[in-house]
């Protein structure tokens, strides 16, 4: 029977929306640099094109904090871009769904929750850089670091930037990295003496190096992923990778217990430990999940991965809350206000 035009145009309508509504709209919660999200989604959304990512992005601190806050009314999906000690927080909450992503044999082994059926899968690792404007440190007559021991020198006085580690992933790295290195008693030792040569702490792990960049500050403690952009960006910056060793943190991808999307978390969670997801991390960073996809970055040094300290990542989990209290107590007045 032939059909009216209105009635087949309302029913092609009909169709495309219902075709519209049967997306999935995955909530990640990330603390991914914005400038690396982009080429992330594209490549999962071309695989899954069923599959929208809708972002929930902060600093690692914040989006720990906002997750854990949610804990018994998760709003998160998965998680795709944060700090393995965050994610090791949350397993100890039973908050994140246990799934072995397709491939996982390829993924290095301290790259990934140690269990069978991990709870979450790492991506990629970044470390400890400091960052010195080479332009002011020469019109500051500034010499330059060679190791965590030497920003604690006189001279420079006010003039290194650093981020707080109760809102950023890479400032807790430095810390948990400073305290393994050192010892507790002697690592808070060297924590006072930095904190006299602090202007200011930051609430974002790239801004100090950021600031360095633009010259608000002659030095800044960030880490290697920023300094390696910035340089190849074409700002006067000088990484220096301390000589005592490096810290460093996975970050990883994770399902949410309890999310009504449980098929489309898992489809992230192959990808995130794809080869194809990896190509995309190299582009980023110098260690990967995958080891044999890295490559080298001609502004970082070649054996950065054997910098690296041993890092204890379940100790530096289990003991977040009573390092940041700590911190807290003897240091956040110089921390920059929160926004």
């Amino acid at each position: 029977m032939l059909r009216p035009l209105p009635f087949v145009l309302s029913a092609l309508a009909a169709a495309f929306a219902g075709s519209a509504s049967a997306d999935t709209i995955l909530t990640v919660y990330t603390a991914l640099e914005a400038d690396q999200i982009k080429a992330y989604q594209a490549a999962f959304e071309k695989q899954h094109p069923d599959i929208k990512i809708q972002w929930v992005r902060d600093s690692t601190g914040i989006i720990t904090a906002k997750l854990l806050a949610e804990k018994n009314n998760p709003k998160a999906d998965a998680i795709w871009g944060l700090a393995g000690t965050s994610l090791g927080l949350m397993a100890k909450e039973d908050m994140l769904q246990p799934y072995a992503p397709k491939g996982l044999a390829q993924i290095a082994d301290n790259m990934r929750d140690s269990a069978a059926e991990p709870t979450w899968v790492g991506m990629d690792a970044f470390a400890s850089a400091i960052c010195v404007n080479t332009i002011e440190a020469e019109k500051q007559k500034l010499p330059m670091p060679t190791s965590w021991q030497d920003l604690t020198r006189p001279e420079y006085a006010g003039k290194i930037v650093m981020p707080n580690p109760a809102s950023s992933g890479t400032g807790f790295l430095d810390v948990s990295a400073w305290l393994q290195l050192f010892g507790e008693e002697k690592g808070w030792a060297y924590m006072d003496a930095l904190h006299r040569n602090i202007g200011s702490y930051t609430h974002s792990g790239s801004k100090p190096c950021n600031m360095a960049a633009a010259g608000e500050f002659p030095i800044g403690i960030s880490f290697d992923y920023r300094a390696a952009k910035l340089t190849a960006d074409g700002a006067p910056i000088v990484a220096v990778f301390p000589s005592e060793g490096l810290g460093w943190e996975v970050e990883a991808a994770a399902i949410v217990k309890g999310t009504k999307n449980l098929d489309a978390a898992q489809k992230l969670a192959d990808f995130s430990a794809s080869r194809e997801a990896n190509e995309l991390y190299k582009a980023n960073f110098a260690v990967l999940a995958i080891p044999e996809v890295a490559t080298a970055n001609p502004h970082l040094p070649a054996d950065l991965s054997q910098r690296l300290i041993k890092n204890d990542f379940v100790w530096a989990a289990s003991n977040r809350e009573r390092i940041i209290a700590e911190w807290t107590q003897r240091y956040d007045g110089k921390s920059e206000p929160k926004k």
